[in-house]
């Protein structure tokens, strides 16, 4: 059986030069039946509806905000980026911190990145922009590495800006701060 991987290789010839066979005969076919090609079926535009917020309990979906489910929406405005330069508090361990300015033109590709001209931990005194973590300079085995960390280099992986979006859904959410000082309270 030292000629299996032969056998397998000339089986894998056979059946793709017959798959493309097949392919050229159907498109000669076709060209020569005289019949032209059907044009793809353009699906009808969607009318705009109004947004008309239902009670939570009817609506199947919340952040189709009221819209049934067979009807398209006019979407809603884009949010406007917070451009305060004030930080917000994270909300658990680990949480990257949002961007609290407007990031517009930022150029971040494996060329360049705009963010480490004043984030850099040599040019955040100059900026007063708090410095890089020491966590994106480290590699996968922890070790800490001179610079900026490949798996780190691409800040939008996890940092977003902040915006005045309204939620689209009603959020109960608390950190651990405000629940234990709700427990202490009691």
């Amino acid at each position: 059986m030292n000629n299996k991987p032969l056998i397998v290789g000339g089986l894998l010839i056979v059946l793709v030069s017959a798959f493309v066979v097949g392919l050229i005969a159907g498109r000669t076919s076709e060209l020569h039946s005289g019949m032209p090609a059907p044009e793809p079926a353009q699906a009808p535009p969607l009318p705009a509806v109004a947004i008309v917020p239902g009670p939570a309990s009817q609506q199947i979906d919340a952040i189709r905000r009221g819209v049934p489910i067979d009807q398209e929406a006019a979407p809603p405005a884009m949010a406007r980026v917070e451009n305060t330069d004030i930080k917000r508090n994270r909300a658990y361990p680990m949480q990257p911190p949002t961007i609290p300015h407007s990031i517009d033109n930022y150029q971040v590709d494996k060329n360049s990145n705009r963010c480490l001209l004043c984030h850099s931990r040599a040019n955040a005194d100059k900026f007063q922009a708090p410095p890089i973590s020491v966590t994106h300079y480290m590699d996968r085995d922890d070790q800490f590495l001179a610079t900026i960390s490949p798996r780190r280099y691409f800040c939008n992986q996890c940092h977003v800006v902040q915006t005045d979006a309204k939620p689209l859904v009603e959020n109960g959410f608390q950190d651990i701060d405000t629940v234990l000082s709700h427990g202490k309270a009691n």
